[in-house]
């Protein structure tokens, strides 16, 4: 199924494409309305589906997961997710854990250009020991590069300059909520560091969960996050809740929305953090 739902993702995409750029001769309000629908399918289905894929073992699998990132202009998550976040998750060396009182619309631009540097250096390392430049052609970089560029440019051809910004606003609205997913499930918690100077192994205490039954069937229990940090490969629709986790006070589509004002989200998670003892 996730397979399928990830060779569905660039013809649906092309169609809202063409949808918002007229060529089916919508008006305003229906564009609008196609925009949301569409934006929030890649969005909440879309990403959740990817990130299911990029930690499968199989590399087809996997392939299919960095295509649909590379779709929404973000095909660096594909090695930065796995290579960084999981690794570094909770600790000030992972772009992607907001620091306590960091709103969300400071977070995006430096969660996605750390992991991008990040996962740079991870490829190119890589490369470095196989003997070869970072600058080489198996650097999956290119591939993310390039096919971000194939289908804007595919964009353009197919509907002029209304269908590339349409699909540069919908790949932005994805990758939004992409982050605003990663926001929302590590704000403000970090691990322990013990004498050594090394932090305490990942635990559930480090991701917010959000186990509503609701969204987690929208997005194939990528709420119960606690589970997935601990059990990084398997399956979403098997993941569970996680009774030790921190508990969002909201489902997640909920607290999403509430971290888009900065103010209103500190107001409710900081004396949470507090009362956790865990804060950043």
């Amino acid at each position: 199924m996730s397979a399928i739902l990830a060779l569905l993702h660039l013809p649906l995409m092309g169609l809202a494409v063409l949808a918002l750029a007229g060529t089916f001769g919508a008006g305003p309000a229906d564009r609008l309305a196609v925009f949301f629908a569409f934006g929030l399918w890649l969005g909440q289905v879309g990403n959740a589906n990817a990130h299911e894929l990029i930690h499968r073992r199989h590399p087809l699998l996997r392939g299919l997961g960095a295509a649909v990132f590379t779709a929404h202009l973000f095909g660096h998550h594909a090695t930065a997710h796995p290579a960084i976040h999981h690794r570094f998750v909770a600790t000030p060396d992972d772009p992607n854990t907001a620091r306590r009182g960091e709103g969300f619309w400071r977070f995006w631009p430096r969660a996605a250009a750390g992991s991008f540097g990040a996962g740079w250096r991870v490829e190119a390392t890589r490369l470095i020991h196989r003997g070869r430049s970072p600058w080489h052609p198996a650097n999956p970089y290119w591939r993310y590069l390039g096919g971000a560029l194939a289908l804007m440019l595919l964009a353009l051809a197919a509907a002029g300059p209304a269908g590339w910004a349409a699909f540069v606003a919908l790949a932005l609205y994805a990758q939004m909520q992409l982050m605003l997913s990663d926001y929302v499930q590590h704000y403000g918690l970090i691990r322990p560091r013990g004498a050594d100077g090394r932090y305490a192994p990942v635990s559930p205490a480090q991701s917010w969960d959000a186990a509503h039954w609701m969204s987690g069937l929208f997005t194939l229990n990528a709420p119960r996050h606690a589970d997935h940090h601990s059990h990084a490969t398997r399956p979403f629709p098997a993941l569970a809740a996680c009774p030790d986790a921190p508990r969002l006070p909201g489902p997640l589509p909920v607290m999403a929305t509430l971290a888009l004002i900065p103010r209103a989200w500190r107001r409710v998670m900081d004396p949470r953090l507090d009362r956790l003892g865990r804060a950043t």
